[in-house]
């Protein structure tokens, strides 16, 4: 049975789209595999004060450091047993996706007890749960409160769930004797028929094609939770009435419950925007508007590394560095033909000497126009081109969510153009970049679909098939197993697409690679071939880390803002124990940074609170200098993984960070 760790989380925003019918619900696919809950920082050896070998009166203080105090063996063994809960999916458990779909019933049902001038629309399951959207008065925690109780009324009365068929007009008459008109539309998209409706016992029916467990006595009262409240339009349509959406989780068993609220607690302690403030990362500064990242200075070194990192990694590819205009004129997008399909997500145009411009939301065309600049020959091909573009796609303000949804961000993109004898070839060697660069971040483990021709698409039956082989054959030469979901491609080409898996067993969409017929067609590029005959080159679109903005907002999540040494902003913090060492660590900081090394000098305090101030802003290493440090031209280093590494000349510091560095390792 495929197992998980935990859920994925959604992020709940306003404008969530609603499921334009209840018959036949569906889910996203949830994390495989078990992955322990505990915190990446918590590896190697307990975490001890650094104590300075240069005085007895600084281990008191040190010791302060740590402060409080140790949790309960009894509460150390639930935790530790709620991490090992292997949770079961919706694709693994029928009983599951059972119980779910049956837990939105009985929400429903109570929902209409309660509120009896509720209307409800739909109620599926979904990833670690259930939600229903009811057309009502805004409701409050409170009145969560009162559901959950009805359902634990519904639940012990032990109803059953009985399905009848009738016909359209039956359920039609029966939807308005109860005055539902959201039913009724929902009735008028269903085309299947006979009608299904599903009752529980004999006081309320919702139209449903199921399944649902026997009775509701199936359900384990205590293993079911009412989350949260949101507002979601209908049919998700801004211009629709705005609904209340009650969302609900739902396990076969109380443990299972537990094991999930711990998993989400993990999240929760994980989440970028609250490190990203804790930890002085970034920022959305509303005053700017809302959607628009602001990098600090510790968020943007660590953009430095990674944008440094990414270009020689591509140099040494192949690959020529672009850097290419934000805006353009419009007849371009036009030409591309994002205006008609793609319009909604663009900005407005701005008028430059009554010629309208456009913000560019890709940067597709303005690589082909570096492409298009002269004549290319066979020989040429492959030509690859890389760029950290920057673009900027309207979202609206509800759907924004910190760096996982934002109005600009920077693509590290590419484009290939090639000959169709070598789509194979440059497709693995995207596969094996792509591989090499996340495997930086310790992302090892994925999940690769393979997408193929949809049913409206541009493009011959040849060459179609031909870059559909290519990249079977591409991934099959990788040995990477894949999913292939028939017609899931772009009309333009088809394309694989792969998630990586973080600390918490969760996928997230990074890279894509994509074979393009549809825009060498659009902007007429060609090529020369042996028989001096234009030719049109294959395109290929490639990324690998998606965007940084949300890249980093899920390496912040990953590695719960503890960063490992080659990533972190400051790698070592030098701390006085009194002010009369200050010049000397100065000078250490000096020699650390002239040797490429972030380091800084934090004084001013005492040193327990100099420690427990590393210690919250995660820096990973310590090096306390006391007299004797001074005198010996030494440091006493401590490591946020390993702990007390003893004192050391600065030479040999400076090694040891170098060496970890290369190798991308810890101290």
């Amino acid at each position: 049975m495929a197992t998980l760790s935990a859920p994925l989380l959604r992020s709940h925003h306003r404008h969530l789209p609603v499921r334009s019918s209840p018959r036949r619900c569906r889910t996203a696919a949830f994390p495989r595999g078990f992955v322990p809950l505990e915190p990446l920082s918590s590896r190697g050896p307990p975490r001890t004060a650094v104590r300075s070998a240069s005085t007895s009166a600084a281990a008191p203080e040190a010791a302060e450091a740590t402060g409080g105090a140790a949790p309960s063996e009894t509460a150390a063994e639930e935790v530790e047993a709620q991490a090992r809960v292997v949770l079961p999916t919706n694709e693994s458990s029928e009983n599951l996706l059972r119980i779910r779909h049956t837990c939105a019933h009985v929400m429903a049902m109570a929902v209409q007890k309660l509120f009896p001038d509720s209307k409800v629309t739909i109620g599926p399951w979904i990833d670690n749960g259930f939600y229903y959207d009811f057309d009502m008065e805004p409701l409050t925690d409170k009145d969560l409160k009162k559901i959950k109780k009805e359902m634990d009324r519904i639940i012990r009365r032990n109803l059953p769930l009985v399905r009848e068929e009738v016909s359209r007009e039956e359920a039609q008459k029966r939807i308005q004797a109860l005055n539902e008109p959201y039913k009724l539309e929902i009735l008028e998209r269903i085309k299947e028929e006979p009608i299904t409706i599903y009752h529980i016992g004999e006081e309320w029916w919702d139209l449903c094609a199921g399944p649902h467990v026997e009775s509701t006595g199936k359900i384990q009262r205590k293993a079911v939770e009412l989350e949260s409240v949101a507002g979601a339009y209908w049919r998700g349509d801004e211009n629709n009435q705005m609904l209340q959406r009650i969302y609900g989780t739902a396990w076969e068993s109380e443990d299972q419950l537990k094991a999930y609220i711990h998993f989400k607690e993990e999240a929760k302690r994980r989440d970028h925007r609250r490190l990203g403030q804790d930890l002085d990362l970034f920022s959305i500064q509303e005053d700017a508007g809302g959607g628009l990242v602001f990098w600090h200075p510790k968020g943007a070194i660590i953009r430095h590394i990674l944008e440094d990192s990414w270009k020689q990694t591509h140099l040494q590819r192949g690959y020529d560095l672009l850097y290419t205009p934000h805006v353009a004129k419009a007849d371009l997008w036009k030409i591309s033909g994002h205006i008609d399909f793609y319009k909604e997500n663009m900005y407005n145009q701005m008028d430059v000497e009554d010629e309208p411009y456009q913000l560019r939301p890709m940067n597709c065309p303005y690589h082909i126009l570096v492409y298009k600049r002269k004549l290319q020959s066979y020989r040429d091909l492959p030509i690859r081109v890389a760029e950290l573009g920057t673009v900027y796609r309207y979202e609206l303000s509800g759907a924004l969510h910190g760096l996982f949804r934002v109005r600009g961000f920077t693509q590290d993109d590419a484009h290939i153009f090639c000959l169709e004898d070598q789509i194979k070839d440059e497709i693995r060697g995207v596969l094996d970049l792509t591989e090499e660069i996340l495997g930086q971040f310790g992302f090892r483990n994925y999940e690769v679909n393979l997408s193929t021709r949809p049913e409206k698409s541009v493009g011959s039956d040849d060459i179609w098939e031909k870059a559909t082989i290519a990249l079977k054959d591409a991934l099959d030469d990788k040995g990477w197993g894949y999913t292939v979901d028939e017609g899931g491609g772009a009309f333009y080409g088809p394309k694989i697409d792969l998630k990586i898996e973080d600390a918490l067993g969760r996928k997230w969409q990074c890279s894509t690679v994509q074979v393009d017929f549809n825009l060498p067609e659009r902007f007429d590029i060609t090529y020369v071939d042996s028989h001096t005959e234009k030719k049109r080159p294959i395109m290929i679109h490639r990324a690998i880390l998606g965007s940084l903005e949300r890249f980093f907002g899920i390496l912040i999540e990953n590695y719960a803002g503890d960063f490992p040494l080659w990533l972190a902003p400051t790698q070592a913090r030098i701390l006085p124990v009194t002010n009369n060492e200050l010049q000397y660590c100065n000078e250490v900081a000096s020699e650390l940074k002239s040797r490429g090394i972030r380091a800084e000098v934090c004084h001013g305090e005492r040193l327990p609170k100099l420690i427990r101030n590393a210690e919250t802003q995660k820096v990973p290493l310590m090096a306390v200098v006391g007299p004797k440090e001074v005198e010996a031209r030494t440091l006493t280093i401590r490591s946020r993984h390993n702990g007390e590494m003893g004192t050391m000349p600065v030479d040999d510091f400076i090694s040891k960070i170098q060496s970890a560095v290369a190798e991308k390792s810890s101290l």
